[in-house]
């Protein structure tokens, strides 16, 4: 009996700790009562499909991540004469303040940051370099930078920063991709698109929603090229898009920021819908060189163009490099890419488990994540149908279960995906209709927490339970020299049996941002033994035996500030 017992004990400490991992809803308890209205009116509008984004973001510098959610609005959108008589208030976008006890306070009315434009994505970063970052929204419609006064308010500094662009734009990102200490802005926008022109598809005698490449092909829309902005220091930005050499027309949906070949330059990977994805690299003189061909990012491995909704950069095998993920629609793979030392990129999609797990679904936002801490990035996929009617043409389903797939080291060096999402709840969560996904540690435990904006629906909440069981590190970059913000400074984690690199960057995901602190899981290793922070100035600092389960705040030259 004795011996039985000790069997029993040491299975229970072989379990690995990700089995206790659960995500937990807790949208009602957390007071967010967020809904997305896409204005749907039965017309079958391709730009309701899209859904929109979600921003993770310390607006007021408290300490806590507080939430921007960004929502459309009726098709047509009414006047404000009609409104009052024919809708109740316009949808409009939601700040979130985190109280800091797990509960959030909607502030948007005082704070001024109620868009009711067709809202599509989000970025936010300190533009101005004062401490507090910047909200920018992109709208099918004239984009809007609301400039973050320090107080809890925000002024709309659109017009006189030269970022209100008016088409249809989707996801954007802040970087410094010419490293002067300010950070720019790139724009990704999808099609040239006319509501009186829409075209639709007609399935069984019922109205669907129509291929973007259909309505290309009517003549009516044409594909639509990407913005660059460089922030010239002094409130104002100067659209460098054909001087820099981003000149390419596709349908794009999500751009993820990374430097992929370590030469400190941000390089840019655009994901297109039903197109050939785009991947820019940075030549460090403020020009771009478009090299999916060369990289092997622009197809999968069979040399067909996928229909790439999210993206995010991601070192999945700590080896230093930057892989890649991009999602896809149904009947696709989510596509992950190997990166060869910088030479090159390998679709493993389906030699790391990836691409069968992903196949059924219609796969939207997309990261990298180590929700488990154990020192491995996972990944999760957000998930649901563009057609509200599938199931009446087939056996799929328009709210889907969102995933995530659990990394693994094999005993022969290679990593393997495991679908997790049984394990973790998310399997046993009411199915929805997902878009969006943020990531961050909004309730300051230790582990990484998703926020979902969903398609016509609540927003969610998830709360990671469990995660905190390994240790963890997280550490937030303040620029001096470099952007204050932090974005392109490069961490290096060194512990026993790990050695972990990640950036701090705006554009992943799909249409949205996560928490621009870095986040390490450290596995059961409770001293980091060496610490770098690569700052895009030049300069390197290190640190050494730095305990682990704590936010550290680095600034620039200065080292920790607080532990």
């Amino acid at each position: 009996m004795r011996h039985f017992c000790y069997i029993i004990f040491f299975f229970l400490l072989s379990v690995p700790t990700s089995a206790e991992v659960q995500f937990v809803d807790t949208t009602a308890i957390a007071g967010i009562t967020f809904r997305h209205v896409d204005g749907r009116t039965g017309e079958k509008y391709l730009i309701e499909t899209l859904g929109s984004g979600a921003v993770f973001l310390d607006f007021d510098a408290d300490g806590v991540l507080d939430i921007y959610v960004v929502n459309a609005t009726y098709i047509p959108p009414p006047t404000t004469e009609k409104t009052s008589q024919v809708h109740p208030p316009l949808p409009e976008n939601k700040l979130y303040r985190n109280n800091g006890n797990g509960t959030f306070t909607d502030i948007t009315d005082n704070a001024g940051v109620g868009d009711t434009g067709y809202g599509v994505g989000c970025a936010a970063a300190d533009v101005n370099n004062d401490g507090y970052p910047e909200i920018y929204v992109t709208n099918y419609g004239r984009n809007r930078l609301y400039y973050n006064n320090g107080d809890g308010t925000f002024t709309d500094v659109t017009q006189i920063a030269g970022v209100g662009d008016e088409r249809w734009g989707t996801s954007c990102a802040f970087l410094d991709y010419d490293l002067d200490g300010d950070v720019d802005l790139y724009v990704v926008n999808y099609m040239k698109f006319s509501i009186a022109e829409n075209e639709w598809w007609e399935t069984q005698g019922i109205r669907t929603y129509c291929s973007p490449t259909d309505q290309i092909a009517g003549s009516h829309f044409v594909s639509e090229p990407d913005i660059l902005y460089r922030n010239n220091g002094d409130g104002t930005f100067t659209d460098v898009t054909d001087t820099a050499g981003i000149s390419h027309r596709a349908l794009g949906l999500a751009v993820a920021v990374g430097d992929y070949d370590n030469n400190d330059y941000p390089d840019l990977h655009i994901a297109n819908d039903m197109e050939a994805d785009l991947f820019y690299h940075n030549n460090g003189d403020g020009t771009f060189t478009e090299t999916a061909d060369f990289t092997g990012t622009g197809y999968d491995e069979n040399g067909f163009p996928g229909s790439g909704m999210g993206n995010a950069f991601g070192d999945y095998n700590n080896d230093g490099y930057l892989d890649l993920v991009v999602s896809n629609a149904s009947g696709l793979p989510a596509v992950l890419y190997r990166n060869e030392n910088a030479a090159f990129f390998t679709d493993v999609s389906f030699l790391s488990g990836i691409g069968t797990g992903t196949l059924p679904y219609f796969k939207w936002a997309v990261e990298f994540l180590d929700y488990d801490n154990d020192g491995l990035l996972d990944i999760f996929v957000a998930n649901g149908h563009l057609q509200e009617n599938i199931s009446l043409f087939s056996e799929s389903t328009y709210p889907q279960t969102d995933l995530i797939f659990r990394n693994r080291r094999r005993q022969d060096g290679t990593y393997h995906f495991i679908d997790a999402s049984t394990e973790v709840a998310l399997a046993k969560l009411p199915k929805k209709v997902s878009r969006a996904a943020a990531f961050g540690d909004y309730d300051n435990d230790g582990d990484i927490d998703i926020f979902l904006n969903n398609s016509n629906q609540h927003a969610t909440l998830l709360r990671n339970e469990g995660g905190n069981s390994n240790h963890w590190l997280t550490i937030q970059p303040i620029g001096t020299q470099s952007n204050t913000s932090g974005i392109g400074t490069k961490i290096v984690v060194k512990v026993r049996n790990l050695s972990l690199t990640k950036e701090v960057r705006s554009g992943a995901s799909y249409l949205s941002q996560s928490d621009l602190r870095v986040h390490f899981g450290l596995g059961k290793n409770s001293v980091v033994e060496a610490l770098e922070i690569h700052w895009q100035s030049g300069l390197t600092e290190q640190f050494s035996n730095v305990k682990s389960n704590q936010f550290l705040r680095i600034k620039e030259g200065q080292g920790i500030i607080n532990k």
